[in-house]
């Protein structure tokens, strides 16, 4: 059994009332990827910034970077890939689109998400003047929304298995 099948039973396993009677399987195993990946991101992120850089800024010889910046950087491409690798074979499995025409479309859904947190909180915060913890919040809900559109109906359109049509 191959390690997606096993995390699909997993997932599947924990899909029950009251869960399953309001949201679809896709989008609950959409949720429990997604939450993965932010803890697996926070982890990271955590070992990093404490160990990896000793909370010390990176000096690159052309421009110093913060060590939280720094760490976000570092991490970023993990999360993706890991990010990419659970969404195509847990949420969005059996897509007919080639692995590399995948990626390139969760690269570009990806970037999109940046943008649209980095306008969010700029329009949120700076025009409308709402306290930043709130702006985030919200931003973040958008965020998701906004990511499991894409996904669904562009990064990994016309899923057979996992019913993305």
């Amino acid at each position: 059994m191959r390690i997606s099948e096993l995390i699909i039973r997993l997932i599947d396993w924990f899909y029950r009332k009251p869960v399953a009677a309001i949201l679809p399987r896709q989008t609950f195993r959409y949720i429990v990827c997604g939450g993965a990946n932010v803890v697996f991101s926070w982890v990271c992120y955590f070992l990093v910034y404490n160990f990896v850089l000793d909370k010390e800024q990176l000096d690159l010889g052309f421009v110093v970077v913060s060590a939280y910046v720094a760490t976000m950087l570092l991490i970023f491409p993990f999360t993706f890939f890991t990010g990419f690798w659970l969404n195509r074979h847990i949420a969005f499995h059996g897509s007919p689109l080639r692995g590399r025409v995948q990626l390139f479309r969760y690269l570009m859904s990806v970037c999109g998400s940046i943008l649209l947190n980095y306008l969010c909180m700029k329009l949120f915060v700076g025009v409308i003047g709402i306290y930043p913890t709130p702006s985030n919040a919200l931003t973040k809900a958008i965020s998701v929304a906004y990511s499991y559109l894409m996904q669904k109906y562009f990064s990994f359109r016309g899923c057979v298995d996992g019913n993305c049509r």
